[in-house]
């Protein structure tokens, strides 16, 4: 058979099975019974892409069969068979759709199925960051699990994401890849129609970041095809459904990378049976370039590991976290007298070290970073300390969490075992500082102290002067203290006419880049995303209006956006890419608005969830009464001043409040005198319905419910 053969008979047998399902599941359940995918707020999303209909009944679904229909035409044209193959991938989303109608599908597999938008929206940073470079999905059965395990190792050390269908999933979890959200590597299903579920990342992805218009089909094949970089291996025989599942990755822009032979099509459609080179092959079909950072330790460090965390179980040792004293500083240190990758432990390390109850390694832990460079200036070195967070997380077997003084680390039983030790942190450190900031760092040692009295002695003389330093510093740093805000166009590769304004008193929305950020990243990358603005007399200083803003936003956006505000969410406020961490929203009847963070799954009291705010509120559109924005920035004194700032705050999951509420509290009483101001926002488990919301606020005694209208 052809290759337009072969797309044909996969096409009209998923057809087939697709109408029949639609029909016996209208039979069950009726034609109004719902149908959809969980945590989403694109209906099914490829059908809604495609078509611009919502399919929300199983009423729904024959129209959308009809339309399946139409793209098979059975013509001898390869570019009609792709259009067959993206018929196969509607099939699948209605196939996987009708398989949730009668609860979680995949509860007693080993992969996880639909992956839901706020787990797409986490992925948005290192997707533009490039931490994730590309995005690889394996598909089918090795002849050889040795070497498919080997290849996908090497996928998650390069960083990539990697999704798996079929019977590899056993196979490489068997040899010993770690799986899961945290790996990076995530199994969807066993059926081959389980493939659907990375398409519909794909396609969300234009959805979420990009604005792509629904309907308009053909753009958003281009732009999965530019902007998503992913591609397609399959492992073992290939029958005509797996090609036609095969064409409408294609079809997609993602060439299909095979171990058998097949009807090759150049940069599209190419046998590679020499697994040794799949990698290699695969990287170079999509043109992603991979910085590689050899690192002389024991375990793997990428940042496919950075979502690792480590239970009581699995832990060997652990540091900080409440339990023993911990910190971390990264300080200049003169360029003469440094001493260039020399790594020192001082004190006992974790094999040294008694255990508590026979079971558990507790010690004390100061880790002294110095870094100099003829570039380096003493505002970077926040920059280069944050980044400690990620560094550590990048290696297999460590767990980092918070910073400065409120570290807490855990080290694996497994890490231990492979020979990891306390140098080791201290080389990873020395390696990553070197490479990602080799602009400004021309030598770096690390010093790592464990005995306890080392570790507070040097905390009280040298490391907690600096905090308090640092902190006058950034407290001194207002919008009106510096002559420059920064453009940060990281996440353009995704969402094209989002522009991000970064200044001292507002942080990006996706709560990664500070303006002490954007300042180093302009120093180390000089034609980056980050480039200065410089301030200039403010049109309007309320609203937050700046001509030089306004310039630098309408050319950033090849004209797509005009003008922003700074300070409001009502008149022109800024633009959203998707990797927001929490978006506000009015709510008129308490004359304030709500704010709801990405892991926040219910309805909030606007009526809507987050997905569903989300989707009204990215891809670079405007959308008053509505704004996407970090974490940080809930008690920022600039904060929607324009319109009363955070008094207006009424509404906020429970978990966000707690996160905030400290900051939040500082903020509010330093404006107002409010104390507590935590405490008058109610959250879901006061209440979530409006009536029940307001009465809440009203027992409080709120300051919004006394203060001009909003709208």
């Amino acid at each position: 058979m052809s290759l337009t053969d072969l797309i044909y008979a996969g096409s009209n047998a998923v057809a087939g099975l697709t109408e029949g399902a639609v029909n016996d599941a209208i039979e069950k359940y009726g034609e109004s019974h719902a149908v959809g995918y969980p945590d989403t707020a694109y209906f099914l999303p490829i059908i809604y892409a495609a078509t611009g209909v919502k399919i929300k009944t199983l009423g729904d679904l024959p129209a959308a069969v009809g339309i399946l229909k139409s793209l098979i035409t059975n013509k001898d044209d390869l570019g009609e068979a792709l259009n067959a193959g993206l018929a196969t991938a509607v099939g699948a989303e209605i196939i996987e759709a009708i398989r949730y109608l009668d609860g979680d599908p995949y509860a007693e597999d080993a992969g996880i199925g639909f992956v839901s938008d706020p787990i797409i929206r986490s992925l948005g940073v290192p997707l533009v960051t490039g931490d994730i470079p590309g995005i690889a999905v394996l598909l089918g059965e090795s002849a050889d699990p040795k070497t498919l395990a080997a290849i996908v190792k090497d996928y998650q050390e390069k960083g990539l994401l990697t999704f798996m269908v079929g019977n590899i999933i056993e196979q490489a979890s068997e040899a010993g890849v770690k799986m899961g959200l945290d790996y990076r590597v995530i199994p969807l299903g066993h059926e081959v129609t389980s493939v659907i579920h990375v398409v519909s990342v794909a396609i969300r992805t234009a959805l979420i970041f990009g604005a792509v218009e629904p309907g308009k089909l053909a753009d958003f094949l281009a732009y999965t095809k530019e902007r998503v970089p992913a591609f397609v291996n399959t492992f073992g025989p290939i029958d005509e459904v797996v090609v036609s599942v095969g064409a409408g990755a294609i079809a997609l822009g993602f060439p299909v990378i095979a171990d058998v032979e097949v009807p090759e099509v150049p940069g599209a459609l190419m046998t590679q049976a020499d697994h040794s080179k799949t990698v290699e092959t695969s990287l170079e079909s999509r043109d992603i370039k991979i910085k590689v950072t050899k690192i002389d330790v024991p375990v793997s460090v990428a940042a496919a590991f950075e979502g690792e965390r480590v239970r009581k179980d699995t832990m060997f040792a652990e540091f900080g976290g409440n339990k023993t004293p911990a910190w971390e500083l990264v300080t200049t240190g003169d360029l003469a007298e440094l001493e260039d990758h020399k790594i020192t432990v001082i004190g006992p390390d974790i094999d040294d070290a008694m255990f508590e109850d026979g079971k558990t390694v507790r010690l004390p832990l100061g880790i002294l970073v110095e870094v100099a460079g003829k570039e380096m200036q003493k505002d970077f070195e926040t920059v280069l300390e944050r980044r400690i967070h990620y560094f550590m997380n990048y290696i297999d077997g460590a767990m980092h969490v918070g910073q400065r003084n409120t570290v807490w680390i855990r080290l694996t039983k497994e890490a231990y075992e492979k020979g990891f030790r306390l140098k080791h942190i201290g080389e990873v450190l020395y390696a990553k500082m070197r490479a990602d900031f080799d602009n400004v760092v021309d030598k770096c040692q690390v010093t790592i102290y464990t005995k306890k009295e080392d570790v507070e002695e040097i905390y009280e003389e040298r490391v907690k002067p600096i905090y308090v330093q640092r902190d006058d510093r950034m407290s001194a740093l207002t919008d009106e203290s510096v002559e420059e805000f920064y453009t940060c166009l990281l996440c353009q590769s995704f969402a094209p006419s989002h522009v991000c304004i970064i200044t001292p008193e507002r942080l990006g929305l996706c709560g990664a880049v500070s303006w002490l950020d954007a300042k180093a990243t302009k120093q180390l990358d000089p034609t980056g995303p980050n480039q200065p603005v410089v301030k200039g007399q403010a049109i309007d200083e309320r609203l937050g209006i700046w001509a030089s803003v306004n310039e630098a936003v309408a050319t950033n956006s090849q004209g797509a956006v005009e003008k922003v505000t700074l300070y409001s969410i009502l008149e022109d406020p800024m633009t959203s890419c998707g990797c927001f961490e929490c978006i506000c929203g009015i709510m008129p009847e308490a004359n304030g608005v709500v704010i709801v963070n990405r892991e926040f799954s219910d309805v909030s009291p606007v009526g809507m969830t987050f997905g569903e705010l989300a989707s009204m509120t990215g891809g670079g559109v405007q959308t008053p009464g509505f704004m996407g924005h970090g974490r940080q920035l809930i008690g920022s004194k600039k904060f929607m001043s324009a319109e009363g700032g955070l008094e207006r705050i009424v509404w906020m999951p429970k978990e966000l409040k707690d996160d905030v509420a400290e900051r939040l509290n500082k903020a509010v009483k330093e404006m107002t005198g409010i104390e507590n101001f935590a405490d008058m926002v109610c959250d879901e488990t006061i209440a979530i319905e409006s009536e029940a919301v307001l009465e809440f606020l009203e027992s409080k005694g709120h300051p919004a419910l006394a203060m001009d209208p909003i709208m």
